[in-house]
C-alpha cells in the first residue's frame, strides 16, 4: 500500500517544492501573529491534540507567533467538531483546525453532511505509523497469538481505538482481512480520544488497542503496555517493535495529519497561513518535535494539498466499503 518511508519523504518534498513558489508568491512577509487559534475536533490527549500542542511550542520557539489558543471539541472522529468550525469560525484568518486521515474516514462512516471540502486546506504536516498493543499482563505475546484468538472467537477480542471509520478502525479491519478473518466481525470499541482508549487498555477493559506510536510510546517504554506490531514497511529506528508484515500480516498503513483554515477566509489570509506552516516546517523547533514523537514529515501545501484531500476521500471510501465499514 504505502511506499517506503524515505521514498515518501523525498517524493512529497519534491512535490511540495514545485508548488511552493506559486503558493507563496502573493504572501506577505509575515510578522509574528499575536494569537493563533487552533481548533482540535477531539478531546485532549490524542494525536490531533498532540499535533496542536507541538505546533504551538514550535511556532513560539521560532518566533512566528506570540501565543496560541487551543479549543478542543471531541466526538465521532471530528464529525462533532467540524460543523462548529465550519459554521462558527467562518472567515477567521488566524485560525487553523487540525485533522487528518481519521477525520476523512470518520466523516464517511458517520455519513456526516459536513465534508472536509467545506474548509480551506492549508498543509499536510506529518505521518505516523500505527501500533497494536495489549495490556502488560495480557496472555497475547505476539500478533500470532492475538490473531489466533480473533479467528477462534471474534466476539471475545475487543479492539480499542479512535472513532469509527478512522485509521485505527481501518487497520483493525485490514488485519482481520489479511489474516483470513471477517472484518465485519471485528469487535471495535470507539473512544473519543487517545486518553480514554489508553485508560481502557490500562484497566484491562479491552483486549487490545490501536493508535499512533506517539500516543502509546510512553506507556510502552514504561512496561505498562506491550506492543505487538507496527504498521510500517520496515523496522523503525529507535522503535523496537516488529512490523505486521514480518509477522505474516501483509498490511501497511500511515496516518497523516494536517491543518485547515475555516471556510470564507480571504486569499491573503490563506497564503499567510500556508507561509506560516512552511516556515514552521523548516524550523529546528519543529524538527525537534518530529524527532521526539517519531512523526514522519510529510509536508504538502496549498493547491497540491487540496487535490490530495480529494483523492484521499475517494481512496478511504473505497477501503471502508470493502471492509464493510461504510
Amino acid at each position: 500500500m504505502m511506499q517506503r518511508r524515505d521514498f515518501i519523504r523525498m517524493a512529497l518534498y519534491g512535490s511540495a517544492a514545485l508548488s511552493l513558489p506559486m503558493a507563496f508568491g502573493r504572501s506577505a512577509q509575515a510578522q509574528a501573529i499575536d494569537t493563533l487559534k487552533l481548533f482540535v475536533p477531539a478531546n485532549p490527549g490524542g494525536g490531533w491534540d498532540q499535533t496542536a500542542r507541538s505546533m504551538e511550542q514550535a511556532l513560539k520557539a521560532a518566533g512566528l507567533i506570540k501565543g496560541a489558543q487551543v479549543t478542543n471539541v471531541g466526538g465521532a472522529g471530528g464529525a462533532v467538531g467540524l460543523p462548529q468550525f465550519v459554521n462558527q469560525w467562518k472567515g477567521q484568518g488566524n485560525a487553523l483546525m487540525v485533522g487528518g486521515m481519521v477525520m476523512v474516514g470518520a466523516l464517511i462512516a458517520n455519513r456526516s453532511p459536513i465534508k472536509l471540502t467545506q474548509v480551506t486546506p492549508i498543509a499536510r504536516l506529518t505521518g505516523e505509523y500505527q501500533v497494536v498493543v495489549v495490556p502488560a499482563n495480557s496472555p497475547h505475546k505476539s500478533m500470532q497469538d492475538l490473531i489466533a484468538a480473533f479467528k477462534a472467537d471474534p466476539s471475545k477480542v475487543s479492539w480499542a481505538g479512535g472513532s469509527a471509520g478512522g485509521s485505527d478502525h481501518i487497520l483493525a479491519g485490514m488485519i482481520a482481512k489479511a489474516s483470513g478473518g471477517d472484518p465485519k466481525k471485528v469487535a471495535y470499541v470507539a473512544y473519543p480520544g487517545g486518553g480514554p482508549a489508553q485508560a481502557a487498555l490500562l484497566g484491562a477493559q479491552v483486549t487490545c488497542g490501536i493508535s499512533g506510536y506517539g500516543e502509546f510510546g510512553e506507556q510502552i517504554k514504561a512496561g505498562k503496555l506491550r506492543a505487538l506490531g507496527i504498521s510500517a514497511d520496515k523496522r523503525q529506528p529507535g522503535i523496537d517493535i516488529p512490523t505486521l508484515k514480518e509477522q505474516g500480516v501483509d498490511v501497511e498503513l500511515v496516518n497523516w495529519r494536517g491543518v485547515f483554515a475555516p471556510p470564507g477566509v480571504k486569499p491573503q489570509d490563506r497564503d499567510a497561513m500556508i507561509d506560516l506552516m512552511a516556515k514552521m516546517n523548516d524550523s529546528p523547533a519543529w524538527k525537534e518535535q518530529l524527532k521526539a514523537k517519531d512523526w514522519t514529515p510529510l509536508f504538502l501545501a496549498g493547491d497540491d494539498y487540496a487535490r490530495y484531500i480529494e483523492a484521499e476521500n475517494k481512496r478511504i471510501e473505497g477501503i471502508l466499503t470493502e471492509l464493510g465499514l461504510a
